[in-house]
């Protein structure tokens, strides 16, 4: 049978990421990303906060372009983890290792809006950005 075990995420790290080493030198980091849950007019937005584990050129990657807030685009696979904790209860995790880690918006559109309002709003607000067209004899179709 193939195999298959493929996740795509679209969100916002939660927390500035931190780089960290294991005994053997490999870079490694964990965050949080939260993904947005689809919902219709009206209702309260809502968000998964899922675990994210990223490993060597792509941990130094995340640490050194990503901070809290940043829009980030992860191409990975579910793992799951177990362990016994110290009461003896078996405890269980599921992780989002990441493969690939993608931009998702410029440095400049990361800047919130309230410090630089989008132009396009500003653009469409003004009239002098229109042009009023006299007839419709001139229109090829």
């Amino acid at each position: 049978m193939a195999r298959f075990n493929k996740v795509i995420l679209l969100g916002r790290l939660v927390a500035d990421p931190e780089l960290r080493q294991t005994p053997n030198n490999t870079s490694v980091t964990s965050f949080t990303v939260a993904v947005d849950r689809k919902h219709t007019a009206g209702e309260e937005k809502q968000a998964d906060f899922l675990s994210v584990i990223a490993w060597r050129q792509t941990a130094e990657f995340v640490c050194r372009h990503f901070t809290k807030g940043s829009a980030i685009l992860i191409e990975g696979e579910l793992q799951t983890r177990s362990w016994t904790d110290k009461q003896g209860a078996k405890r269980y995790a599921t992780d989002v290792v990441a493969n690939e880690v993608f931009f998702v918006e410029s440095k400049k559109s990361a800047v919130s809006e309230a410090e630089h309002p989008n132009p396009y709003v500003q653009a469409a607000t003004s009239a002098a950005q229109f042009e009023e067209v006299a007839a419709d004899e001139d229109v090829p179709f």
